[in-house]
Order: structure tokens, then C-alpha cells, then sequence
């Protein structure tokens, strides 16, 4: 492993019908949109095997009951953890809070972009190991796919209209307002809606399945 010291925490929930990519269950079904959640889980963690760049933690919920997150331990020699309760935020600075104790930098991502590549990961590390205090990578609807830091910064995440095209906005707000210095890389593409779906589907380069 290149970043041995960081930590790569990926989010993740449990593939359950009607409870994951309910925005894309009109045209997938639910049982169809809980497949294609758990394929994305898996080209995420697959992705993260093959760069070998840092240790990796699969925070699941509700909690890692669900066989599918056992048998990704399995497969991807991930370590499990639980999510805490509370919104995305919330979840999130929890993450980090616990993360941060034994790791000097950390990277969280979710498994909603499969346009992330090992290249953005590994300059998100490297960003971090070079002292900037946080790294993203912004979302095409504006969230962003993305998170490192270096310590826990309370009310980063807190007060966000997750979901929303104004989360990365609000964001650089927080991040001003507590001075950090932080680096943006390129936008990334992420799956949430029908209109994302097709534009996976047709571009060739990106694959999940």
C-alpha cells in the first residue's frame, strides 16, 4: 500500500428492495434498483482492491448484519463498521471522529460514483499527506463524491440540505469560515436519477455490474 497510515472509509447501505435508489425503482423496480446498489457497492470496493492504496473500512447501514455486507468482507477484505444514527452529516462526522483517533488523514466516499477513478483517490491522499486540511471531489449535481480531512471539524457537515444541487456550496461556506484550506479536484459524475443512469449507459468507459 502506498498511504498505509490513511484510512479509506466507504458508505454504504444495505441492498434492501425499496429502501435503496428509490428515485431509479420506476424504471428499474425496486428489486432492480436494490441489484443495481449492490453492484455499485461491489465496483467501489473491487476499484478500491485493485489500487491498493490504503486500508479500507465499509461503514454500513442500518449496522453489518446484512449478509451482503459479510460477504464483501469476504471478497474485498474490507473491515466493517457501523453506521451511527442521525442525518448524513451527522453519520459522517461520527466517521471521521472515530477514524481520525488512529489514522492521521482519511478519505470517505460513497459508492454512488462509478466515474471515481484511482487516480482521484490517490491524489486525494496525497493532497492530505501534503498538508492541505480537506479535499473534495465535487458532483455533477452539485454534491460532491468525496471527503478527506485531516481532523474532525465540527459543524463542517452540519446544517446541509443533503440531497439538494447547493451542498458543495454550502460546504465552501463552512470550509471559509473555519479557514481551511482545502483542494477541489474535478467534478465527478454520480447515479442518482434516471437521467444519470442513462448517461452511465452511454458512455463506455464506465461499467458497473
Amino acid at each position: 500500500m502506498i498511504y498505509p497510515e490513511a484510512a479509506i472509509m466507504v458508505f454504504a447501505k444495505a441492498p434492501v428492495a425499496g429502501e435503496v435508489k428509490t428515485r431509479l425503482s420506476s424504471m428499474l423496480g425496486a428489486r432492480g434498483a436494490a441489484r443495481l446498489h449492490a453492484s455499485m457497492v461491489r465496483h467501489v470496493l473491487s476499484r478500491l482492491d485493485g489500487c491498493a492504496l490504503s486500508p479500507v473500512q465499509l461503514w454500513c447501514a442500518p449496522d453489518c448484519r446484512h449478509p451482503f455486507f459479510s460477504s464483501c468482507r469476504r471478497k474485498f477484505s474490507v473491515r466493517l463498521r457501523s453506521q451511527a444514527p442521525g442525518d448524513l452529516g451527522q453519520r459522517m462526522h461520527r466517521a471521521f471522529q472515530f477514524t481520525l483517533k488512529s489514522s492521521p488523514y482519511a478519505l470517505l466516499i460513497g459508492t454512488d460514483a462509478p466515474e471515481l477513478t484511482g487516480n482521484m483517490i490517490k491524489h486525494s491522499l496525497l493532497a492530505l499527506k501534503n498538508g492541505k486540511d480537506a479535499v473534495f471531489v465535487p458532483a455533477l449535481d452539485g454534491g460532491y463524491v468525496l471527503v478527506g480531512l485531516r481532523k474532525p471539524v465540527r459543524g463542517l457537515f452540519s446544517g446541509i440540505q443533503w440531497g439538494s444541487e447547493d451542498v458543495m456550496k454550502e460546504t465552501r461556506e463552512r470550509l471559509r469560515k473555519h479557514q481551511l484550506d482545502w483542494l477541489e479536484l474535478p467534478p465527478c459524475g454520480d447515479i442518482d436519477t434516471k437521467k444519470d443512469l442513462k448517461r452511465m449507459k452511454r458512455d463506455a468507459s464506465v461499467t458497473v455490474g
